[in-house]
């Protein structure tokens, strides 16, 4: 059966053992606020597909494939300069262990760590007209990178709380590196409405909101660190989140409430995500 869920990040909630868990997922990014002199604009569109497993009760495997298409623009002079890339970008594995559970009348409650790995399997080295894309425009890193965390879920009758802690270690691709990223997410869902009960198991709508906190370390390039990169963001994330047996459809915008980021770092200007999730 479908249950309510963060729609930015993971739930300690499990797969059941045997059934599958798929996911697609539009995310529309805008970035525009430069505090540099080059009138830098990126957009990028991602189609994210996840397919989950159950192993057992408590084991679940997940592997997530982005496709995605990133327009960056700057202008150098007095020419306006655009740089495209579309395709794959690099696929990631993970599995989540509930490590604890309390299920009480009305409520349960779980821990889960999760551990996984990025591989390269994207296109780094695109080239255009101009040559090689510039790091801001590629979908893919052509690093082998590593990621772990914990997160935890509180669930009753008419909301559920989730809490996320997790830390990626970003390594050198092709000259690249990415600066390790450190986030804390926490999302709360609470029930709007839900269709009548005497039909069976009810369809309900669910308020969201979460928080974001994402730090990420300055990158480095042919092991020159870029001062203008990282730095911490604040994210707020309404949302709407319609639940079936066998299905949710979800929306949300993230909105940066803090962005100090270093130097002339290109702020975010928002988020926008919406997906469907099935059970099968």
């Amino acid at each position: 059966m479908a249950q309510s869920a963060p729609i930015t990040f993971n739930t300690a909630l499990p797969v059941a053992s045997k059934e599958y868990l798929f996911r697609e997922q539009l995310i529309v990014a805008q970035s525009g606020r430069d505090p540099a002199t080059t009138d830098r604009d990126r957009t990028e569109v991602t189609s994210v597909s996840v397919l989950g497993y159950g192993v057992t009760g408590k084991l679940a495997v997940f592997s997530v494939v982005p496709y995605r298409n990133i327009d960056f623009d700057l202008t150098l002079g007095n020419q306006r300069i655009n740089r495209n890339n579309t395709g794959f970008g690099d696929a990631t594995l993970f599995g989540r262990y509930t490590l604890y559970q309390k299920d009480g009348l009305g409520s349960n409650f779980r821990v889960a760590p999760f551990l996984g790995i990025k591989l390269p399997t994207g296109d780094d080295d695109f080239r255009d007209s101009r040559g090689i894309t510039p790091p801001p425009a590629r979908i893919a890193t052509g690093s082998t990178d590593l990621f772990a965390g914990v997160v935890a879920t509180w669930q009753k009758l008419s909301y559920q709380i989730d809490a996320q802690l997790s830390y990626r270690k970003n390594n050198e691709g092709n000259g690249f590196e990415a600066g390790n990223v450190t986030r804390f997410d926490t999302s709360l869902q609470y029930r709007l409405w839900h269709s009548d009960f005497s039909k069976g198991i009810p369809d309900y709508l669910y308020g969201v909101l979460e928080l974001n906190a994402v730090h990420k370390g300055k990158n480095r390039l042919f092991g020159v660190t870029n001062q203008n990169t990282g730095g911490t963001q604040l994210f707020i994330t309404p949302g709407i989140q319609y639940v079936t047996k066998r299905w949710i459809a979800e929306t949300a915008v993230q909105i940066p409430v803090s962005q100090n980021l270093n130097g002339t770092a290109l702020e975010t200007d928002y988020i926008f995500r919406a997906s469907m999730r099935f059970n099968f």
